[in-house]
């Protein structure tokens, strides 16, 4: 199935990617994120904040945004 994906670390970007059917949110993040750890990023789908065992569908909308900025001073 199809999703849009939308990673705003870094330069951020947005494209669709295909993913198996029955995806969860916990696996789609590490593969797509592969070494990073979920806390420290705020993952929504469909704009709504989700549990990590939610299953992705079809025309899903991915949200991946760091909720620590690198060099920002506390």
């Amino acid at each position: 199935m199809r999703v849009l994906y939308i990673n705003n670390g870094g330069g951020g970007f947005a494209d669709y990617i295909e993913v198996p059917d029955g995806m969860t949110v916990e696996r789609f993040f590490s593969q797509q994120m592969s070494g990073q750890k979920p806390g420290d990023y705020l993952i929504r789908v469909n704009r709504q904040p989700v549990a990590r065992d939610q299953e992705l569908h079809e025309a899903d909308r991915i949200t991946i945004t760091p909720t620590k900025i690198e060099g920002a001073a506390a």
